[in-house]
């Protein structure tokens, strides 16, 4: 079975990782970027010896993002972020092919537990969505 497991951020955290401090978020030093980095290697690495790993991948800072939608005419309307009402985005993710949903818990707990900088607020969870194979059902 294909999951995604989703890891969620904030902008706080990308200027954490830049070295700009907030309120529970320490700057991380370049040792604890490099350990950070690691960590997700080895799951990268681990995952692909083992024929799990579909794809992975980290996405850019929230700053980056845009909202879009269609105007009446349809064209694109596109918006800056980062955005107020939302705390946490998807920062990167996984797709793994596992046989059991135990399994997948096991990756999302061993990246929910990445280093980072000490007296840092608790990490967002990982998210976790099966894949469901084929097209949606229709009932």
């Amino acid at each position: 079975m294909k999951y995604m497991l989703m890891l969620m951020g904030a902008q706080k955290h990308y200027d954490a990782m830049s070295g700009t401090a907030s309120p529970g978020t320490p700057a991380w030093t370049e040792d604890q970027l490099q350990a950070m980095f690691q960590h997700m290697e080895a799951i990268n690495d681990d995952l692909s010896a083992a024929g799990e790993l579909v794809d992975a991948r980290g996405l850019s800072e929230p700053s980056q993002a845009r909202l879009v939608t269609a105007g009446a005419d349809g064209r694109p309307v596109v918006s800056d972020g980062p955005y107020g009402e939302t705390k946490e985005v998807l920062a990167g993710y996984w797709i793994v092919d596992v046989e059991t949903p135990e399994r997948v818990y096991e990756i999302a707990a061993r990246a929910y537990s990445s280093p980072a900088p000490e007296c840092s607020d608790p990490e967002p969870p990982v998210i976790v969505r099966p894949i469901p194979d084929g097209p949606p059902d229709r009932a």
